[in-house]
């Protein structure tokens, strides 16, 4: 289990450059910024769903704080 996680860590210099190599035989050199233009909207959209979801959350919580208030006659 330990060796899985630090294979990345074991690659050295000459690995990343065959690496590369293989990725752009694989999906050509117009392709790559398709997948990288892709992937950088997906992460974007991730973070705007998680603020989003964080706003909500707070406002839940703000909701069930104030229910919690003892409420004043007058």
């Amino acid at each position: 289990m330990n060796a899985m996680l630090m294979f990345p860590l074991m690659i050295n210099g000459m690995e990343w450059v065959i690496i590369a190599l293989v990725i752009l035989l694989l999906f050509g050199g117009k392709r790559i910024p398709e997948l990288m233009k892709g992937l950088g909207k997906g992460v974007k959209e991730f973070k705007s769903g998680m603020k989003e979801a964080e706003n909500e959350l707070k406002d839940i919580k703000k909701e069930l704080n104030s229910d919690e208030e003892p409420k004043k006659e007058e």
